[in-house]
């Protein structure tokens, strides 16, 4: 499928992985960091060790911005503490890197996705500058036009006198 997207951003994402205390899995995973640009390293290789607790470079993505989204976009960077969504899917062996976005409503329906793990971490500033870039040039400010209800034919009905009256309810 080809992408509608009208700007990218490269970046590496780092994963953790911890030794899960339940019978029914070995590991869990998360997302803890996003690089900006893609590293000189093969995905997947260790970048820190704790006794419990190891992190990998789990390999790139690409941020896709589009225009229409530049008002999420916006918001995002406005929060105070900007965000980027990581998806990443447990597998057999490692966790395999899905997506990463920086649209707040894409990230929230990313959720919705089953055994995806879905996590938000702090946006670079890199990243977060090229972003406020894309919003400048493709920004369009749409005003908000407050739509007027029309009654409907089953809201209506008549008063013994033959005048026409609104239901509510």
């Amino acid at each position: 499928m080809r992408s509608t997207a009208l700007a990218t951003i490269p970046v590496g994402v780092v994963v953790e992985r911890r030794r899960a205390k339940s019978p029914w899995a070995d590991y869990l995973w998360r997302p803890v960091s996003v690089l900006a640009g893609v590293p000189v390293t093969e995905p997947w290789t260790p970048v820190g060790a704790d006794t419990d607790v190891q992190l990998f470079y789990a390999g790139h993505a690409v941020i896709e911005l589009h225009r229409t989204e530049t008002v999420y976009y916006r918001e995002n960077l406005t929060s105070g503490s900007p965000l980027l969504w990581v998806v990443i899917r447990p597998a057999e062996a490692n966790a395999e890197l899905i997506a990463v976005t920086a649209d707040p409503a894409e990230g929230e329906a990313l959720t919705d996705a089953g055994h995806d793990i879905v996590e938000t971490v702090a946006m670079p500033e890199a990243v977060a500058l090229k972003i406020q870039d894309f919003i400048a040039v493709h920004h369009v400010e749409q005003p908000f036009i407050k739509r007027r209800r029309t009654p409907s034919e089953h809201q209506v009905s008549s008063n013994r006198d033959g005048r026409q009256r609104r239901r509510d309810g």
